[in-house]
């Protein structure tokens, strides 16, 4: 029986850039219109390939500009690649941006609901979870206020309570562990690790080698457009860290 349930098939990823300087949209408009608008090729990466395992939590590493988050966003949909696929047998939770969807003209307990039912969630469950997610976010009375009142570390608690509440089958996740103060990051990163623990499958970027080995059975490592090394955790962040040395 496969247990694969993310699979990344010869996956590229491209973007047009304009190569002319253009300062204001009007000038663009004029550009595009008398076909002087010139366009450069910027890929991020060609032909990457890797399964993930149920269970598993794959790190991805890679310097800065290496496609880390871009791959992310594709994984969960936000992107379409220019060539492959990405085939998830099972419903995907991305923690790529977290708030993205809040209103800031609503309170905290409506973007509860809002941002809830753009994750998937039914009215009725976060109705079920939502003392749940209030007790965890620790924003107390909080709740019933604007959003736009709120400190940017208390609409990350809030979303990342919400995004939370459920065990998804495979998570992805784009360094949110910073999230609030000290205390409520220990909490986060216990919560992640009870979800990774616990059968999820998880596929995770962070700059940070040391919490990639605790956290991650294998890793992916991007560089110059192409995946330059696949394996064991451990492996994998010793042969990236004798690389950049």
């Amino acid at each position: 029986m496969d247990d694969t349930m993310l699979s990344v098939e010869h996956v590229t990823m491209k973007f047009r850039m304009p190569n002319d300087k253009v300062e204001s949209l009007k000038e663009t408009v004029i550009a595009m219109l008398s076909g002087r608008l010139k366009y450069e090729e910027f890929t991020v990466f060609e032909d990457v390939s890797f399964d993930v395992k149920k269970g598993e939590v794959v790190g991805i590493i890679g310097k800065n500009g290496a496609g880390k988050s871009t791959l992310l966003k594709i994984v969960s949909g936000v992107l379409k690649p220019i060539k492959g696929k990405v085939t998830a047998n099972g419903n995907v939770v991305p923690m790529l941006e977290l708030g993205a969807g809040f209103d800031p003209e609503l309170t905290g307990r409506e973007n509860i609901y809002l941002n809830g039912s753009i994750l998937g969630y039914d009215e009725q469950f976060l109705q079920e979870k939502y003392q749940e997610i209030v007790d965890f976010s620790e924003l107390g009375d909080f709740i019933n206020m604007p959003i736009r009142n709120y400190s940017s570390g208390m609409m990350m608690r809030l979303a990342f309570s919400i995004a939370t509440v459920v065990s998804p089958e495979i998570l992805i996740v784009d360094e949110i562990l910073a999230v609030g103060d000290e205390g409520f990051q220990n909490k986060s990163k216990e919560r992640m690790l009870e979800l990774m623990g616990g059968g999820t499958t998880v596929l995770f970027v962070s700059h940070s080698l040391e919490q990639i080995q605790e956290m991650c059975n294998r890793v992916v490592w991007l560089d110059a457009h192409k995946v330059r090394m696949v394996g064991d955790a451990s492996q994998v962040c010793r042969a990236y860290r004798e690389y950049w040395n």
